[in-house]
């Protein structure tokens, strides 16, 4: 696939900022939406525009096999087990709130604990923070190291008997690192833990194959890969899910309802209460074909150009830290988050902005992970295989320039 007839599928690229050519470096936030997508949304909305699993006629049959065909296409792309292992959400804040939930709700007594790593995502802490502080559990912290790897050693000292579950992010939207997911998901089984990974990241970037891994939960967004906002995904394993109370209340997620009590229906659908989101998820098919054909190898390696050329001038610039360092055996995304001696990340971003180029500046929903290196905020681009090497050559001399002005 060429790169420029990639462009070619995403109109907002043809956009202007401020007189200037857009370059969008903030795809780890979000990325851009092909026509694909968007077609598909818009003939939904405009075509088959009824609500789902309920009505007879044909409208809605229609939209419920969008909908449902799509699960099937979810499936497929993460080699799950079954259909019925794949639950759809608004994203992966979603999907871990649910699994945090319905897991203390089912599976932990007071006393009992949870780890997540110190590189985890706001959305990969908090939900366990609050189930702990409900449950009267114990939230264990996984250390990164100096070059934000994480001490996969330590979790022979973390991992004890009342370890319950395992939650860690395949790639941190900040360090851009891949995370060794084998080795952990191996370790935590040995010792009867099941693991939830965060692949909001890792979906984007990595080949997934949840039996592979061995992974007992996967949660990731559409937004990430080119779908619809609000679309999500979750992954589990049936015998937990099965297992699981439902996470909230309402039409669609019952088998029957009586004053004397109400039953549940089987999953997936038993976590889909209410009206879906019919208009949005099935962006996730075309989504997902896209991201497919985005592992061409020679646009792969293109791709790898361009991080590789950033990656050279960032480092060489005495002024410029990089968090985020790979070993020998870990590699790194096309995804860098820096400070920038004597300059402001915010100033920075601000700056960049004028000049037409989309960076992400602050924390990066990552608190922690500020707090380990010791400063307020990050400046941070992360690229997808829109991005060109002439861009990257234009965003370095704007930082230059930018730096300039600055100090």
């Amino acid at each position: 696939m060429n790169v420029e007839n990639i462009r070619n599928l995403f109109p907002q690229l043809s956009e202007k900022v401020y007189g200037k050519d857009l370059v969008y470096f903030d795809n780890a936030a979000t990325s851009l939406r092909p026509l694909t997508v968007i077609n598909k949304w818009t003939d939904i909305s405009s075509r088959h525009n009824a609500n789902i699993h309920r009505a007879v006629h044909k409208t809605a049959v229609d939209a419920t096999e969008e909908y449902e065909s799509t699960r099937d296409a979810v499936k497929d792309f993460i080699n799950a087990g079954s259909r019925e292992e794949i639950v759809f959400t608004s994203g992966t804040t979603a999907s871990v709130n649910l699994v945090a939930f319905c897991f203390g709700e089912s599976l932990i007594e007071e006393g009992d604990e949870v780890i997540v790593s110190e590189e985890e995502h706001h959305s990969n802490i908090v939900p366990w923070q609050m189930m702990c502080q409900r449950k009267g559990a114990v939230l264990k912290v996984l250390p990164i190291d100096d070059d934000g790897c994480m001490m996969i050693g330590e979790l022979e000292r973390l991992c004890t008997s009342r370890t319950k579950i395992v939650a860690v992010a395949q790639i941190s939207n900040v360090l851009g690192l891949v995370n060794p997911l084998k080795e952990i998901i191996t370790f935590c089984h040995s010792k009867g833990v099941p693991v939830l990974v965060d692949g909001a990241q890792g979906i984007v970037h990595e080949s997934v194959d949840v039996q592979d891994i061995d992974c007992d939960f996967y949660a990731f967004s559409g937004h990430k890969i080119y779908a619809a906002p609000g679309t999500g995904v979750l992954y589990g394993k049936k015998k937990f899910l099965e297992k699981f109370p439902p996470y909230m209340g309402g039409g669609e997620m019952i088998e029957s309802v009586k004053f004397s009590g109400t039953t549940y229906a089987p999953v997936p659908v038993k976590f889909e209460a209410g009206t879906q989101n019919f208009a949005g998820i099935p962006t996730l098919k075309p989504a997902l074909e896209l991201a497919n054909k985005f592992k061409d190898k020679e646009l792969s390696e293109y791709v790898a150009s361009v991080s590789e050329y950033l990656d050279y001038k960032l480092a060489g610039n005495p002024r410029i830290h990089i968090y985020g360092k790979p070993d020998a055996n870990l590699k790194k995304i096309p995804l860098f988050s820096f400070s920038v001696e004597g300059a402001h990340h915010e100033d920075l971003a601000l700056i960049l902005d004028k000049m037409g180029i989309a960076v992400r500046s602050g924390q990066m929903c990552a608190e922690p992970v500020m707090d380990r290196f010791g400063v307020s905020g990050m400046l941070r681009i992360s690229l997808a295989p829109y991005n060109t090497m002439e861009e990257a050559e234009y965003f370095i001399k704007s930082l230059d320039k930018a730096i300039g002005m600055l100090i």
